[in-house]
């Protein structure tokens, strides 16, 4: 699982992320990348309606999941980074400590969702489609094929432990694709670019699946957009 204090986690997510959440994550950090800043972040909107999903993932799922639970992480990333820079104005280090753990958490589930949103697609606008390109072959050699990564990823979505995501990575210093899993909100960060992930918190399936979790990891496929994924790994 990957661990991090503040600037390796959100600063490295902000990077990583810069193709699904521009707007948002340029707002996160200034230029050097280091240190926060008072701007803002705003709820990204979303390209589909919220039933544009069904059957796989519910239109009431997709509401809350956007409109309430990332507008949560909005809010209370907002709020970490207000004290933060209170406190650094202050030179009260033992503060600044003490919100790394908020803004890792919130500034994290702010750029999953953001990337997460763009890695879904309604079949009208190619969602479900089977990567293609160079991610198609390199998911073909690694996997052996389509199915068999589908397969993989699912089992490491079932293999974890209370709440987290799993994500297709590029390892940027190889080239590689690898599926790895995070707990909680953390971001993927350092060598790693986040190419697809999938929410495997409760709140993004239970409402409509129930302790059924499988048959969620399973839907979630009809409406990946790889189109996404594939810009992510060029």
């Amino acid at each position: 699982m990957a661990t991090s204090v503040f600037r390796s986690t959100v600063g490295g997510a902000l990077r990583a992320g810069a193709v699904a959440a521009r707007s948002n994550t340029a707002a996160m950090f200034g230029a050097a990348g280091a240190r926060p800043i008072s701007t803002k972040v705003t709820l990204p909107d979303l390209k589909y309606d919220y039933g544009a999903l069904e059957p796989s993932i519910s239109g009431k799922i997709m509401e809350l999941h956007h409109k309430k639970h990332h507008q949560t992480y909005v809010n209370s990333y907002n709020d970490a980074v207000e004290k933060l820079a209170t406190a650094q104005g202050k030179a009260d280090i033992q503060t600044q400590v003490q919100l790394q753990a908020l803004t890792n958490f919130h500034g994290g589930g702010h750029v999953n969702h953001s990337l997460f949103w763009e890695n879904l697609a309604p079949k009208s606008a190619g969602g479900g489609e089977p990567p293609s390109g160079a991610l198609g072959k390199a998911i073909e050699d690694s996997f052996g094929s389509y199915d068999g990564f589908k397969s993989t990823f699912n089992a490491a979505l079932a293999g974890i432990q209370g709440s987290g995501w799993a994500w297709l990575v590029k390892d940027t210093q190889t080239g590689k694709i690898a599926i790895k899993t995070y707990a909680n909100q953390d971001p993927v960060v350092g060598q790693f670019k986040p190419l697809l992930g999938v929410d495997a918190w409760e709140h993004a399936y239970y409402l409509q699946y129930e302790n059924r979790k499988a048959e969620y990891f399973t839907a979630v496929w009809d409406v990946v957009n790889w189109k996404a994924a594939e810009q992510r790994f060029a």
